[in-house]
């Protein structure tokens, strides 16, 4: 059985019943997702009680929040590998969609392709500011984003039909066809957090008290898909709009093609179709000659 995550549950106090949940990988600099992490994560929701109050999926990394997935892992599967991988990390995913109670992502760090998607399988995004450097002046600010166009290839969590759910769609759309990420200000602009703390220090307790405010509007309704995403009603029509006016110019060239592929998936045929169009555009794409480069170049960049 795999290690279950650090886990603990407040108490007593305002916040009594909140479950906090780290992700963490000993021994590495920064939590990246890879199958051992995603094991470990389904032993800990598995275990966690339906009688807590919320949830707050937090990272044990002063850096990052989840740097993204394990490129290297994933280039070492063939496609039926990728494919049922693939599968497996978002049915883990979306437990965090099923509780009956609120969930919530508390970033304190860089947030990027399937580190920003298992992010955003939460009800909420709370983030924090970069803590400030050791001479007190204002920390780097971190990435947040989906990047993975950058490398030719799509998004394979459901990032296309959940970040345009949570800011504005068409500019969503474009960073996603072209695989450009935000800075925490830029993000906090966008509208992507749900709250913001002001600090580092506080960004547990500001998750914390977004969980009671949400568990203080009643019980959730849930159907298996996250509770932002473009086939919700508040968001469909703004997407559907966003969607006509990008797909003429997105949708001429990879990998913008896939994206809207995705999104149309989503709008017109649900969320796990959504899914399923993704992971396979995503399996397409590393194999074509345009993602075999990409990603080669990735790979010799960092040696």
């Amino acid at each position: 059985m795999p290690e279950p995550l650090p886990v603990s549950q407040v108490e007593s106090g305002p916040h009594a019943g909140i479950v906090v949940v780290r992700l963490e990988q000993p021994g590495k600099p920064v939590v990246v997702l890879e199958q051992e992490l995603i094991q470990r994560l389904e032993a800990t929701l598995n275990a966690v009680p339906k009688t807590a109050r919320g949830l707050v999926l937090a990272s044990a990394s002063e850096r990052v929040f989840v740097a993204g997935a394990d490129l290297q892992a994933i280039q070492a599967l063939n496609d039926d590998q990728l494919a049922r991988y693939l599968a497996y990390a978002a049915r883990v995913f979306g437990m965090l969609a099923s509780f009956p109670f609120p969930t919530c992502a508390a970033i304190n760090g860089a947030a990027l392709g399937g580190g920003l998607e298992l992010a955003m399988h939460c009800d909420g995004l709370v983030a924090a500011p970069p803590p400030n450097q050791p001479d007190g002046s204002p920390g780097r600010a971190y990435p947040v984003g989906l990047p993975e166009a950058g490398l030719k290839i799509c998004p394979g969590w459901g990032g296309t039909n959940m970040l345009p759910a949570r800011m504005d769609p068409e500019q969503a759309i474009r960073m996603t066809a072209a695989g450009t990420p935000m800075t925490y200000p830029q993000a906090c602009e966008a509208g992507v957090f749900d709250a913001v703390a002001p600090s580092s220090d506080a960004l547990l307790a500001t998750a914390m008290e977004w969980i009671n405010a949400k568990a203080a509007r009643g019980r959730l309704e849930r159907d298996g898909a996250p509770s932002r995403w473009i086939g919700r009603p508040a968001n469909a029509a703004d997407v559907l709009a966003a969607f006509d006016r990008v797909k003429g110019e997105l949708g001429a060239n990879e990998p913008g093609a896939s994206v809207m592929a995705a999104i149309d998936a989503g709008l017109t045929r649900g969320w796990s179709e959504a899914l399923n169009v993704e992971q396979k555009q995503l399996i397409r794409l590393r194999n074509a000659p345009a993602g075999k480069d990409a990603i080669a170049a990735f790979f010799a960049k960092k040696k």
